[in-house]
């Protein structure tokens, strides 16, 4: 179970919940960015012995990246290296739908041998799902995050059992978007994945704070933060997530 954390905090709550994963990203209401060098750190020394995968998404929008892009996620690879990270999760294609092979090799390469490495749900957005899960399988990469292509995991069911099918064990297939303990025993009988990924999050109102009305970058919204007491759901035995 791969929990999805938008802050340091959001990392303690999975980890004290239980989770022996997380994603760490920053702007979730973005669709998730790298998160900053400072929120990694804190991150690895306040979870001890929970594996900390990294987002390494430099901006919002399409995964078509350019070379200046492409370079900062080579340097944000090597510090998540350096910092003792678990994993990165990032993905690149090309104008055309595809899986933009060269870049990815690039990235790979920044990755070495000391970093798992996750194809993210760029995969959702490409042209054609079973070409470019050959493509990220002969790249070299451990995992691929994916709805099915579809605006949840729950509706990607059908997809999703068709790439687990065609992945046939060289490659894991994680069912992500909308995974939650009502659903997730389902989604696991019906596509035979073994590796889930959720946000594992309650809305939250933003705590009272003095703001400007003239200016709405400080504007109150609500949050999507993680709550431990659906991590230990998401990460129970079966019986315990059907009868919680």
């Amino acid at each position: 179970m791969e929990i999805c954390c938008g802050s340091a905090r959001d990392a303690y709550e999975a980890f004290s919940g239980g989770a022996p994963r997380v994603e760490l990203c920053s702007a979730l209401e973005a669709g998730g960015l790298t998160p900053s060098a400072g929120t990694i750190l804190q991150t690895l020394n306040d979870c001890p012995g929970m594996a900390v995968n990294v987002l390494i998404r430099p901006r919002e929008g399409n995964f078509v990246y350019s070379e200046k892009e492409l370079e900062i996620m080579e340097k944000d690879i090597s510090f998540c290296a350096k910092a003792g990270a678990h994993g990165v999760v990032f993905g690149v294609l090309t104008p055309e739908g595809d899986i933009d092979v060269a870049a990815c090799k690039r990235l790979l390469a920044a990755a070495g041998d000391s970093l798992s490495c996750t194809f993210h749900r760029a995969f959702d957005v490409c042209r054609d799902p079973f070409a470019a899960l050959e493509t990220i399988i002969s790249l070299g990469f451990d995992t691929i995050l994916t709805s099915g292509q579809a605006a949840s995991a729950e509706a990607g069911i059908s997809l999703l059992r068709r790439l687990v099918d065609a992945a046939r064990g060289r490659i894991t297939i994680m069912p992500g978007s909308g995974v939650n303990p009502a659903n997730i025993s389902r989604i696991e009988s019906m596509t035979g994945a073994r590796e889930f990924h959720s946000s594992a999050s309650l809305t939250e109102e933003p705590e009272p704070a003095f703001t400007n009305p003239a200016v709405d970058f400080a504007e109150k919204k609500p949050r999507r933060r993680t709550d431990r007491a659906i991590v230990r759901r998401l990460t129970g035995s079966p019986e315990e997530i059907l009868s919680a």
